[in-house]
């Protein structure tokens, strides 16, 4: 398993020579502004472009920390924890945060308003409604879980960090 001691980026010099290198154990944290949500629930399009740049972010930290094993299944975690936050919470700022402790990829996203998240029931025909169910099965794939605190302000998904992750 990987801890904040053992992560490894490439050296200065882009070789594959990894540096021997004591991350903090934030490995991100990034807050931005987002619309009042419309009454159609949609995401608007300069939400969307952020919905992208924190999928881009967390995919190049993830690489620079040697995780790249993780890249895929976290930016579509973050993706829709961080587009429900959008377009369920009613606040106007968004904070994800990454951090690396004890074997866990933490990653928490947090929208300023209580009320937990709730898996919906949608039929064959929905288009919509499946994030949460996405979420808990990668959670689980990686032998994580997902969930609330903060009332439900924060939601929260760790992904152990296992052989496949290092």
């Amino acid at each position: 398993m990987l801890d904040a001691d053992t992560l490894t980026p490439p050296d200065a010099a882009g070789t594959d020579r990894p540096t021997r290198r004591r991350l903090a154990a934030d490995l991100m944290s990034v807050s931005f502004a987002v619309s009042v949500r419309s009454a159609r629930g949609s995401v608007d399009e300069a939400d969307a472009r952020r919905v992208r740049m924190v999928r881009r972010v967390t995919a190049a930290r993830l690489r620079y920390c040697g995780l790249d094993a993780l890249v895929d299944d976290a930016t579509v975690i973050v993706s829709e924890l961080v587009t429900n936050a959008i377009q369920h919470s009613g606040g106007t700022q968004v904070t994800l945060t990454m951090t690396v402790r004890n074997g866990v990829l933490h990653l928490a996203v947090h929208d300023e308003m209580p009320g937990g998240p709730a898996a919906c029931v949608v039929d064959s025909e929905s288009e919509r409604g499946r994030g949460l169910f996405l979420v808990d099965a990668l959670a689980r794939e990686h032998g994580g879980k997902w969930g609330s605190t903060d009332e439900g302000a924060t939601i929260f998904c760790d992904l152990a960090l296992t052989g496949a992750a290092q």
